[in-house]
């Protein structure tokens, strides 16, 4: 008798688990989609370098590519110009390219779009 108890109490505990993590994996479920919650989104609004590409250069260019640096100066908003065709290559390749950039880790998919975006938009400076 007491083995069955013991089996039943067990059971019973299972099906409690089931029941608790069916309930979470439910509560858990999203209607968004992709495009909702994707980084990837196009851009709308006119790029400019001063509000838009000079905050993602600081963060993740300037460490390497500051001015007086052996590795090519993008410290301003002439040199970022002058090389955009260099660096919209450079941040696109795929990774384990050695040629990558930047070499900290990837850009996001929207900080790309937004160098895509400037070009696109005639390179505008403020």
């Amino acid at each position: 008798m007491g083995l069955i108890f013991i089996e039943f109490f067990n059971m019973k505990k299972l099906t409690s688990l089931l029941s608790l993590s069916s309930m979470i994996i439910l509560c858990s479920c999203d209607s968004r989609t992709y495009e909702d919650i994707s980084d990837n989104k196009p851009i709308e609004l006119p790029v400019k370098y001063t509000a838009d590409i000079k905050p993602i250069i600081e963060n993740n260019c300037i460490g390497c590519h500051a001015e007086g640096s052996f590795i090519k100066p993008l410290a301003t908003y002439e040199q970022v110009k002058n090389n955009i065709n260099s660096i919209l290559d450079r941040i696109q390749r795929p990774d384990g390219d050695p040629g990558k950039m930047p070499k900290g880790g990837s850009l996001s998919p929207a900080q790309i779009n937004t160098f895509i975006k400037w070009k696109a938009d005639g390179l505008t400076e403020n």
